[in-house]
């Protein structure tokens, strides 16, 4: 690499000034890169001379008092008139989106968090030096602009600019302002550009937003406390899925990071707060796709003396109202299906009924365990050694059935094998008062009436940790603390947890769960 360095070419720009070493190193790291050009080269000859003018690049003392957004609101319907009388000047920054030039006039266009204005620069009224500093700005940069409205011959909105000067200089080009930054991988890993020049993009993370202010209006209207729970765990639990590990160094122990924060919350409601949620950050080891990233957010709620059924009133209740507030109506379009999330729309059917009804399969098959696995093995599923005939018939759930459940549906009365923390049922104690809800063909969430028997739930860790032990990286551990918890007695409680970046993808009608994510996982550069 050195001796790359030795041999390159030495930089040249077209500017004499003694500022043009500053930016050497930048102009060596865009080479080193493949990325200089003449456009940057050109952006750094006019930065060279605004130095030189004594005309800082970065300053912050600028103070602005308006915004596009609410100038185009308030003034758009006043007609050419009523703005020249208009007595009142405004003050606007953001980012330099368009430039014409004519001569001695300019038209711009700058673009704040609230939208676009178009500006119009004149060597007249701004005088022959500012204005000359101006016309060495370039698209991207980010500039202050003062003046008063006016409306053009062609009827738009203007700021007439007494002052335009820069606030933070670009050195790189945006993209062309028509077909944007196109590449996908392009858009993800650079979504600081994806942001600027796709106001689809903004619209999405706006209405993500919206969707976590409405979530939290909904629970805390309804008595929740919102909390805050570690994590980074000693013991990785709460959820059946493969943890990310790492180091504390000064305790000299490994630590995992946060798959669920189930075991946490419910150590709450046996200290009494009865009424919990946690908008959470969590983290599992598994690959990614359109569904699935490393890295997620979801809600996690506990609800002492209610079962599962109350929350599934609850759950119709917390999607249509945030449906209603984000989307205007609670009948939505997700990739060209018509849903309606309107409560008392939604299905419901147990686990073994859905096999049977939406798996086309029948019940003595799949309540057979040789039958079942010989019938998973000729679809090429290799169940490991030690499943049972709940985890067989969740894979043929799987398969089989997940995929179909397009309208919302609530799938309950779940096997206890697959359940590890769910109370089992009182006819029944081979399944659970467990549900999970699907939305085309796509879980959202995953509920349950609690187990709080310390009894059972030791028989279900160590059967959760002979699991693990004959190969099943995503069995959970066995928590003793947890244990000692439900030792004290914790009420009769439901709870429940909803994927945030699911909820986005189905209110944005985004395919991809990369898309609601504003920096998703992606492999590093080369």
């Amino acid at each position: 690499m050195d001796s790359q360095k030795k041999s390159r070419k030495p930089i040249k720009l077209a500017t004499k000034s003694s500022h043009a070493s500053y930016f050497m190193p930048m102009l060596e790291n865009f080479a080193e890169h493949g990325e200089l050009n003449e456009v940057i080269k050109n952006c750094v000859g006019k930065a060279c001379d605004l130095l030189d003018a004594g005309v800082p690049l970065y300053p912050n003392d600028f103070a602005r008092t308006d915004e596009a957004g609410p100038l185009h609101a308030e003034y758009e319907s006043m007609d050419a008139e009523d703005l020249e009388d208009l007595d009142e000047e405004f003050a606007l920054a953001g980012r330099m989106m368009s430039s014409r030039s004519f001569g001695k006039v300019i038209f711009f266009h700058v673009m704040d968090r609230t939208g676009r204005l178009q500006c119009y620069a004149e060597k007249g009224l701004m005088g022959d030096e500012e204005f000359s500093r101006f016309k060495k700005l370039d698209v991207g940069d980010i500039v202050g602009v003062r003046g008063r409205l006016f409306r053009t011959k062609t009827g738009e909105l203007t700021l007439r600019c007494t002052q335009a000067r820069l606030l933070s200089k670009a050195f790189r080009p945006l993209p062309d302002k028509h077909s944007g930054l196109t590449d996908v991988e392009s858009r993800y890993r650079q979504r600081y550009v994806d942001l600027v020049m796709n106001p689809h993009a903004r619209d999405i993370f706006r209405k993500r937003s919206r969707i976590v202010q409405e979530l939290r209006r909904f629970m805390d209207g309804r008595g929740f406390m919102e909390v805050e729970t570690p994590m980074l765990h000693p013991i990785a639990g709460g959820a059946t899925a493969r943890p990310f590990v790492t180091h504390h160094n000064a305790l000299d122990i490994d630590l995992y990071m946060r798959i669920a924060p189930e075991l946490y919350l419910k150590r709450l409601i046996v200290g009494g707060l009865e009424r919990v949620y946690e908008v959470n950050r969590c983290f599992r080891n598994e690959g990614t796709d359109t569904r699935h990233n490393p890295e997620f957010t979801s809600c996690e709620f506990y609800w002492a003396y209610a079962t599962y059924k109350d929350l599934m009133d609850f759950t119709e209740q917390l999607f249509a109202h945030i449906a209603r507030e984000v989307c205007g109506s609670t009948r939505i379009v997700y990739q060209g299906v018509e849903l309606d999330l309107a409560p008392g729309s939604w299905k419901r059917m147990t686990y073994h009924e859905a096999l049977e009804r939406i798996g086309g399969h029948k019940p003595e098959m799949f309540r057979d365990f040789e039958a079942l696995h010989a019938y998973l093995l000729s679809r090429g599923e290799k169940p490991l050694e030690g499943e049972g005939l709940g985890k067989l018939q969740s894979r043929l759930f799987d398969l089989d059935v997940e995929e179909k459940l397009v309208q919302p549906t609530f799938i309950y009365s779940y096997p206890a094998e697959i359940s590890p923390l769910a109370r089992r049922n009182d006819q029944d104690p081979e399944l659970t008062d467990r549900f999970e809800f699907f939305i085309c063909g796509c879980e959202y969430g995953n509920a349950f009436s609690e187990l709080n028997d310390p009894v059972d739930q030791r028989g279900r860790f160590e059967q959760q940790a002979a699991a693990k032990a004959a190969g099943d990286d995503e069995a959970c551990l066995l928590d003793n603390d947890y244990l000692r918890a439900l030792e004290y007695g914790m009420p009769p409680t439901a709870g429940e947890g909803i994927g945030i970046d699911r909820l986005t993808m189905l209110l944005t009608d985004e395919p991809s769960i990369r898309e609601v994510l504003l920096f998703p996982l992606l492999r590093p550069e080369a």
